[in-house]
């Protein structure tokens, strides 16, 4: 099994099909006369079609050998048997068994050459009319229409489910567009890699110099260089890399340039020292966010005078603790000012101050939302706030446009949150544009109170938010610094803060809830994490295993977390009679196995435990696998309370994990937490990366590995810089 292949035949049979995004499960008559089950995306196919499926042989546990198909060729069916089963399966809308008999018995083997370019013969058959003969033919030219795109990602080996992306959005005029501008795939809502198309494009006789390539390479590095933080780039820099790219002079690139500036694609200002070139919608973003700060920040809140003071006497009196100066200048602040942002790292009291704001708001009458970017961070505000806690996702009611390739928002300026205040927690993990939309959808006067901690790994997505608002000085700040008595006992707590000063960790045998055991070698490093997880913590810690993380720098190598998944789940979950699994790619998916969503996915209908409905599954989302039905189609998932039915396809946005990456972790916080400590690419070998893999240690730290690798990323407090203009936009609008 695993071999390639390639099989020909016709479609005997569908068992599954979803019509979203075509992915199908069917069974192929051979020429040679064997069915052979084939499973992939075959958007539209019926049987009767025949089929030339290249792809892999694979063992299902259930329904044994089948072919996951890569490739497909399509060709429509030609004898006579073929055309009435192909269309008595109700691929063409008004056409069921009968009809398809009749059509045939009139037409024979040119029925579907008739049904296309003579429509009108087709209101000779009794039953048709000659309405419905124009319905007949617009329907079956739709179809014809989707294959043909779908015949063009065959013959360049693109991903067949574009072609019903592309469709949805163009309609009969895709194919059209497709050959005018090939590079229109390598956008954003497709996905497409740059250089793939501009392969292809070239291989269509595409000029190099042609202005659709060097308008998508513009385009592109401005894109790429998303994933990188940068929200613009200078326009010298971008010109530069672009021209690189291609290979073209930079004088070419300019004009390219030029002409997308002209016409509103890309945005260009002149900002922080540099020509700044942005996408339109980042543009926008930033422009939107720091002039939505700058008014609700200028918004005149009622004054309180001593009633504030009171107010906190009285809290507390009734909690039995005393607020630190920098706390009480929270509640203050938070009192008298549109927006606040607070800024802490662990055991300074940060929890504590969200409370105490909360509970101000409550006794002024305020309706007060809590928020976090992640699923995990909003039940860990909710715990501690006894409050209900939403993501940002969620509570704004985020959607996926399919025709825009955009996200979308129920919750904006039309339709803004009933709320008098918000308080955000986790803010190093928001993005600039989802703090654009956040902000979009907050009343003209509604307080907002902005929590983070300065030292942790930015966003995953475009812009510096938390950083750019410390450092514009137009926002009013608390920075929480005192480390409390209490917390001091802890030894994660301590070697937390003594990383953020650039020192080593202490790497002591018995700190309490610190531990590091020395591995110099990958397998023995490997070999003791699964033993920690497995046994030791779960029998001598009584921690069990699911409350345990495993945490590495990087996916790759030896010590990453794609080796760790595959030996933790041989661990811990490992095959046996009886239990569901599903294998994808290079990775086996098993009932019991826990998994991670790796990208923002909008449609995934799920159900709560109390029966409430709602969709959307995120980026970093984890859940254990319930089930896996015997077909190996259909799998449960539970997100926390929630529980949601995967179709196969959707497995490539998941990983396994029993081990995940620093950066995945950000806004989750685990009982017990085994971090890898070997050396990784330089980029990852960096303060920030340890100091947030530590505070994401609730009860106890376990470091394995070398003892000389925490030491160097103390020392390393080198941080990408990520061009944004928000600091300056800020800023500017303060001083005006």
């Amino acid at each position: 099994m695993g071999e390639r292949c390639t099989v020909e035949g016709t479609v005997e049979h569908l068992v599954f099909q979803n019509e979203e995004n075509g992915y199908t499960v069917l069974t192929l008559l051979t020429d040679q006369g064997e069915l052979v089950t084939v499973v992939g995306c075959v958007p539209c196919v019926a049987p009767g079609e025949g089929l030339t499926v290249t792809g892999t042989w694979v063992n299902h546990p259930t329904y044994g050998p089948q072919v996951t198909a890569e490739l497909v060729e399509r060709r429509m069916p030609e004898g006579e048997d073929e055309i009435v089963s192909y269309l008595a399966s109700g691929i063409i809308k008004g056409v069921g068994p009968a009809t398809a008999a009749r059509l045939v018995e009139r037409f024979g083997v040119d029925t579907l050459a008739v049904i296309e370019s003579e429509p009108e013969r087709l209101s000779t058959i009794k039953g048709i009319t000659a309405k419905k003969a124009m319905e007949i033919a617009a329907a079956f030219r739709e179809l014809t229409g989707l294959r043909r795109v779908m015949e063009f990602m065959a013959r360049y080996d693109l991903p067949v489910a574009l072609a019903m992306q592309l469709y949805r959005t163009y309609g009969g005029e895709a194919l059209s567009r497709l050959k005018e501008n090939p590079y229109l795939l390598a956008a954003g809502r497709y996905g497409v890699d740059f250089s793939t198309m501009d392969e292809i494009a070239l291989s269509m006789d595409f000029s190099a110099d042609d202005g659709c390539r060097i308008e998508a390479a513009i385009e592109y590095e401005l894109s790429y260089n998303l994933n990188n933080g940068h929200v613009f780039l200078p326009r010298e820099k971008l010109v530069a890399a672009t021209a690189q790219l291609i290979d073209l002079d930079a004088d070419a690139v300019e004009i390219a340039l030029d002409e997308l500036l002209r016409r509103g694609v890309v945005r260009q200002e002149h900002i922080a020292n540099v020509d700044a070139c942005y996408l339109r919608a980042y543009y926008e973003a930033e422009v939107a966010v720091a002039q939505k700060l700058t008014a609700l920040r200028r918004v005149e809140q009622p004054p309180l005078g001593r009633s504030v003071e009171k107010a906190i006497a009285d809290m507390e009196k009734r909690q039995g603790l005393a607020y630190a100066p920098a706390q009480r200048e929270a509640v203050r602040l938070s009192a008298e000012e549109g927006v606040v942002l607070l800024t802490g790292g662990p055991g300074t009291g940060k929890t504590t101050s969200v409370r105490a704001i909360l509970d101000l708001y409550d006794k002024m009458g305020m309706d007060t939302v809590l928020l976090a970017p992640t699923g995990r961070a909003a039940q860990r505000l909710g715990e501690v706030c006894s409050r209900e806690a939403q993501t940002i996702h969620r509570c704004l009611g985020m959607s996926w446009n399919e025709l825009t390739g955009e996200v979308t928002f129920r919750k904006n300026a039309a339709d803004p949150l009933e709320a008098d205040a918000v308080i955000v927690d986790e803010v190093s993990m928001v993005d600039l544009l989802l703090m654009q939309a956040l902000l979009g959808a907050l009343r003209p006067g509604c307080r907002l109170i902005l929590v983070g901690d300065a030292d942790q790994l930015p966003s995953v997505g475009a812009g510096n938010v938390l950083s750019d608002l410390l450092r514009s000085g137009a926002i009013p700040t608390v920075a929480l610094r005192e480390i409390f008595r209490q917390a001091r006992q802890s030894a994660i707590i301590r070697n937390a803060h003594a990383v953020n000063l650039g020192m080593a960790p202490s790497l002591e045998s018995n700190q309490g809830d610190f531990f590091f055991l020395c591995r110099r070698t990958p397998d023995r490093l490997v070999q003791t994490v699964v033993e920690l997880v497995k046994t030791r913590l779960p029998e001598n810690m009584d921690i069990p295993s699911r409350y345990i993380q495993v945490l590495s720098p990087t996916r790759k190598g030896e010590t990453g977390t794609a080796n760790l998944n595959r030996a933790l789940q041989a661990a811990l979950n490992p095959p046996q009679r009886g239990k569901g699994q599903k294998v994808w790619g290079d990775v086996v998916f098993r009932t019991g196995d826990r998994v991670m969503q790796t990208r923002n996915n909008y449609d995934i209908l799920w159900e709560k435990d109390d029966g409430t409905v709602g969709i959307g599954i995120f980026n970093g989302d984890v859940g254990v696998i319930e089930e896996i039905d015997p077909s190996g189609e259909l799998i449960v998932i539970r997100f926390d309370d929630r529980t949601c039915t995967y179709t196969a396809d959707l497995l490539s946005q998941l990983e396994l994990a029993y081990a995940i990456t620093v950066h995945k972790a950000q806004g989750s916080e685990y009982r017990a937490v085994v971090l890898v400590s070997a050396p990784a690419a330089p980029s990852l070998m960096v303060r920030g990366v340890l100091y947030t893999a530590i505070t994401r240690a609730r009860e106890l730290l376990v470091l394995v590995g070398d003892d000389v690798v925490p030491g160097k990323m103390a020392e390393n407090d080198r941080r990408q810089r990520r061009y944004s203009g928000l600091r300056r936009r800020l800023k500017d609008l303060n001083e005006e």
